[in-house]
């Protein structure tokens, strides 16, 4: 293989009519050292592209500084002297063309390339600059020209993902996903209910609307006002995470409230509240009733059943809570869609902090029980907003939230 050969293959360079001359070390005006590979274009053009006539002749050649892709860090480009052509008949000029680069560009396709690999790895501007050896104001205004936003997914899914996420300067935005395939749908800049039902009448019928079978949302009343206008035949599901830490917000609550009530500090029952809340949070089922394990905090040995036995016995109220979260989490556990509906029906009021959550859960009564029902949940959509925020943290944030929606759409 030539050597002409080895460096065009180097660059992943397929054009048969370039020919490398040399190469060379130089400064440019930024006294930054650059890799030069010296290179000519031409071939044989028999029509001109201004009048057809087969009158050309060559017209000296034109030299163009491209931009190549950095192999090891540095700056590399290519001079390129371009052939010039000259028609006899309407007296025009043209010049070779290459598939290197576009018209009146200098950023080759490789270079192009390389800033949207390193931008799907999280990058942040500077670095992918400093890579590829172009100034950070290059790198955002190649992503700007070769990522486009789509309008709308080509087809709606059966089963749909809502969240949001923080994003540009404090705004909430909204997130799209399908619960399924997990794949992304829509991201809007804020989280409005106008604006996401305008999204969806502007973009899809109402027959694709209503090919939606179900809608999985946290406890945010905004979402569940507006679904059933949207996807009418549409289930509308509470994730039971979201149902889970309601319910453990409300026994936490009581628990601080029973340690306020005790008097000795340096009690059995305070120390077991205090630093063994975890216990509390359990399964019934995980708990340990057979082994005696060293509980810090207590500073004793002794099963975690006997510990949590402990504190309920000597605070009733606080069981009644307990036992309350308990149907709440064996319940989510085996989807048992009726016995979670029995324990909402025949739930009675004790004024404690569970009476808040419960008549939550009842005004949300059928989403509350489609999450026994039905398999989904915003797992997939919280694991997008999760490598958003490793997106925002990795850049340092952003400014401009399109810009930010660009490098969204690439990971």
């Amino acid at each position: 293989m030539s050597l002409t050969n080895s460096i065009l293959c180097l660059f992943e360079i397929t054009d048969p009519n370039l020919i490398v001359t040399g190469i060379s070390k130089e400064r440019c005006s930024t006294n930054q050292r650059i890799h030069v590979v010296h290179a000519t274009l031409s071939y044989q053009l028999l029509k001109c592209p201004h009048c057809g006539h087969k009158s050309l002749i060559k017209n000296g050649t034109h030299m163009s500084h491209l931009r190549l892709g950095t192999l090891s860090g540095g700056r590399y480009e290519m001079h390129l002297k371009r052939q010039r052509y000259q028609c006899k008949d309407c007296s025009k000029t043209c010049g070779a063309k290459t598939k290197l680069v576009n018209r009146n560009e200098t950023f080759t396709h490789n270079i192009k390339h390389q800033v949207i690999v390193l931008a799907r790895d999280m990058l942040t501007s500077k670095e992918i600059a400093k890579l590829c050896g172009i100034s950070p104001s290059s790198v955002q205004r190649i992503l700007n020209a070769n990522i486009h936003l789509a309008y709308r997914v080509k087809h709606l899914p059966e089963n749909l993902c809502f969240d949001e996420f923080r994003s540009c300067n404090h705004w909430m935005s909204f997130n799209c996903c399908d619960a399924v395939s997990h794949r992304r749908i829509v991201t809007l800049k804020d989280r409005l209910s106008k604006d996401i039902i305008d999204y969806f009448e502007a973009r899809f019928s109402v027959q694709e609307r209503a090919q939606v079978q179900s809608v999985t949302i946290d406890m945010n009343a905004e979402y569940g006002s507006f679904i059933h206008r949207l996807f009418p035949n549409a289930a509308t599901i509470i994730d039971r995470f979201h149902i889970i830490q309601l319910a453990g917000r409300a026994l936490d609550n009581e628990r601080t409230q029973t340690i306020r009530t005790i008097q000795d500090k340096h009690s059995r029952i305070y120390h077991i509240l205090k630093s063994q809340w975890r216990l509390f949070h359990l399964d019934e089922i995980k708990v340990n009733d057979s082994k005696a394990v060293y509980l810090r905090g207590i500073n004793e040995y002794m099963t975690q059943q006997n510990a949590i036995d402990l504190a309920l016995d000597a605070f009733p109220r606080f069981r009644s809570v307990y036992q309350t979260y308990q149907g709440i989490l064996s319940a989510i556990h085996q989807k048992d869609a009726n016995a979670f509906q029995s324990l909402l029906t025949n739930y009675q009021p004790t004024s404690n902090q569970m009476d808040i959550t419960i008549n939550t859960f009842i005004k949300n009564g059928s989403a509350l029980l489609n999450s026994c029902r039905y398999p989904f949940s915003n797992g997939p959509i919280e694991g997008l907003n999760r490598k958003i925020k490793a997106l925002k943290r990795n850049c340092f944030g952003f400014r401009n939230i399109d810009n930010f929606f660009i490098r969204i759409s690439l990971i």
